[in-house]
């Protein structure tokens, strides 16, 4: 009976080596921060991905785009990834046409580099805590083994000094140890799948934008090419 209450597991944690402790605690808190980002990603890409499909809905129903720029230019903050690209485009679009003089090809080429330029901004954005849940899922393995290999040295070391070695002396040592591995797995494996699912909506809004941003630049230049010299 004595045995199994040491093996219990909140006693096996406050016992472990102040080493073994720290790698716990560091194992921790990356599991929870991981988790935390986990939350944030999730509901932004599900909202991103909504204001998406709300604004292509609404762009290719033939809205206006002249109105469509003015509301997106009131609220930028309030305005979905797509719109900001959107109105970023159309803004330089419509400066460079102001100036005369202006070729058709300087102009598409500055309101595709202000597209691009908005693009790269909010894919930053869609990017963000990705790389950390990356190298939690990477590391935290690596930093459980460490914690469980100083753990079972210590173990052995204490066992020096011991005439006769049972199994009653030496389990405690290697189960808190082995603690420090299954945490490592605890804090690494949701953060493999997240980052592995929330890269791929990232690439899918990507080529979705991308694919917008051809299509209206198509758009734009026709536009452009029909208007009076």
């Amino acid at each position: 009976m004595e045995i199994s209450q040491n093996l219990s597991l909140m006693h096996l944690i406050l016992q472990a080596s102040i080493p073994v402790k720290m790698v716990m605690g560091l194992l921790l808190l990356a599991s929870l921060m991981s988790w935390w980002y986990i939350f944030i990603k999730m509901f932004a890409l599900k909202r991103a991905a909504e204001n998406t499909d709300s604004f292509e809905r609404e762009f290719w129903a033939g809205a206006d785009v002249n109105v469509l720029f003015q509301r997106v230019n009131q609220d930028r903050e309030a305005a979905g990834e797509l719109e900001r690209i959107f109105e970023a485009g159309y803004s330089e679009f419509l400066k460079l046409r102001r100036q005369a003089g202006t070729s058709v090809s300087v102009i598409m080429d500055g309101a595709r580099r202000a597209m691009r330029a908005a693009f790269q901004r909010e894919m930053d954005g869609l990017e963000s805590h990705l790389p950390f849940l990356a190298t939690v899922g990477s590391v935290s393995p690596y930093v459980g083994l460490f914690g469980t290999v100083w753990g079972i040295m210590l173990a052995f070391q204490n066992l020096a000094s011991v005439a006769q070695a049972t199994l009653a002396q030496v389990a405690p040592g290697i189960a808190e140890a082995l603690i420090a591995t299954a945490m490592g797995l605890f804090a690494a494996i949701p953060a493999v799948v997240a980052y592995n699912r929330y890269t791929s909506d990232v690439d899918r809004l990507s080529n979705r934008m991308e694919s917008f941003m051809e299509e209206f630049s198509n758009i734009l230049q026709r536009q452009v090419a029909k208007s009076p010299s």
